[in-house]
């Protein structure tokens, strides 16, 4: 039987390789940090979601050794036999600080964070309202659960209102939403989205992952720049990005809503138990934001700093101030030339095209991070000059 879907699957890589949308993988020689070593030389990385520089950082580093020692490598279980330890309940309880909510369970990932909450929660009596450009994770979430799905158009107000009017008989409406949608940088209008919510009795779920940590004044993410941290029902976010980078998810919100999700979501009650050594890493970078504003202000200086230039220097950028700053190019092929001649003079970035982006709409999504100097930011402006240059040329 496998000779006949052996042929099929050959072809149709054969087909991505063709339309120039496949997907190789660069091996990183050393660790995540602002300059890598792929084969062989050393390159600025402009591409991971290393936001605040921390996946290197030795306070994190020692964190985790030292939680090694004294908690062992992982659980060999999960969460309600045999897999909680003392740093599991003090994260929680941390990030339940952090953001401003009543409680927090975590996962394994925020994708399971995400896929075990809407199946937990709703019924076939119940709608999801949901983002048109939410997060995979979200939408397998969504898929899994038997409530009636409804989308609205990205970030569309005025069309989220008329779909919450078609859902006025349902017993329960939930709105989801990414907090950043990690495509294009842009911010979901929260306060809006709020505003809307109170109007017709619904719920918010804001899947925060590519803002927790360092948007907003204090980096509380997108319900505290909105002004909104009381409004929103269920967080969910990672800790694989800006906090510590390593893996992790957590859905924080209401207190029963997550005593629930404690008892019947499946990721949590059938997944171990998040590493110790994570657990430490993430309460060690939850300390540092609380001990320092000066991440939060130099990766907002150096997203400023590649916005401004890019666009002095004419280059199509999405607008807006979140350090994802897609460089459009449109065509998936040149794109990914451009991300190659940019590896060639160091600086290390991806093109992305169908279909993680629409056809037509590729792009080099680049992003800034803390960990970046003026220097470094400066060098990878003046190499997309260069590789437009050699493009054209």
């Amino acid at each position: 039987m496998y000779g006949a879907m052996r042929d099929d699957l050959k072809a149709g890589l054969a087909e991505i390789r063709e339309a120039g949308l496949y997907k190789g993988e660069r091996v990183i020689q050393g660790p995540q940090r602002a300059s890598v070593s792929v084969a062989g030389g050393d390159v600025l990385n402009f591409c991971a979601n290393n936001y605040l520089g921390l996946a290197d950082h030795p306070k994190l580093i020692k964190a985790a050794q030292e939680a090694l020692d004294r908690w062992g490598f992982g659980m060999a279980s999960v969460r309600f036999i045999c897999g909680t330890q003392q740093p599991h309940k003090e994260l929680e309880a941390k990030l339940s600080e952090f953001l401003g909510t009543e409680d927090t369970i975590l996962y394994s990932s925020c994708f399971d964070a995400n896929a075990g909450l809407f199946e937990t929660l709703l019924t076939d009596q119940d709608v999801i309202i949901s983002d048109e450009l939410n997060h995979a994770s979200i939408i397998d979430g969504v898929r899994l659960c038997k409530a009636k799905r409804m989308r609205y158009r990205n970030r569309d107000v005025a069309d989220l209102e008329a779909r919450l009017k078609e859902a006025s008989g349902a017993r329960y409406r939930m709105i989801a939403t990414d907090g950043v949608f990690s495509m294009d940088g842009y911010l979901a209008p929260l306060d809006e989205i709020c505003e809307l919510a109170e109007r017709y009795d619904a719920l918010v779920m804001v899947d925060d992952s590519h803002a927790v940590g360092f948007t907003g004044p204090t980096g509380r993410g997108t319900p505290e720049l909105f002004g909104v941290q009381d409004k929103v029902d269920v967080l969910t976010g990672t800790l694989g990005k800006a906090l510590g980078g390593a893996s992790g998810g957590y859905t924080s919100g209401r207190a029963e809503i997550v005593e629930m999700l404690r008892q019947r979501s499946r990721p949590y009650l059938f997944s171990n138990s998040l590493a110790p050594s994570i657990t430490a890493a993430a309460l060690a970078t939850l300390e540092l934001l609380g001990e320092s504003s000066e991440l939060l202000t130099k990766l907002r200086a150096n997203t400023e700093l590649f916005r401004r230039r890019m666009t002095e220097a004419g280059f199509d950028l999405l607008p807006g101030e979140h350090p994802i700053i897609p460089v459009m190019i449109g065509d998936a092929a040149q794109a990914g030339k451009m991300a190659d001649l940019l590896l060639d003079q160091g600086i290390y970035v991806v093109g992305f095209s169908y279909p993680v982006v629409p056809h037509g709409k590729a792009r080099i999504r680049t992003q800034m991070s803390a960990a970046h100097s003026t220097e470094d930011v400066d060098r990878a402006v003046d190499a997309f000059v260069a590789a437009r240059s050699m493009m054209e040329g």
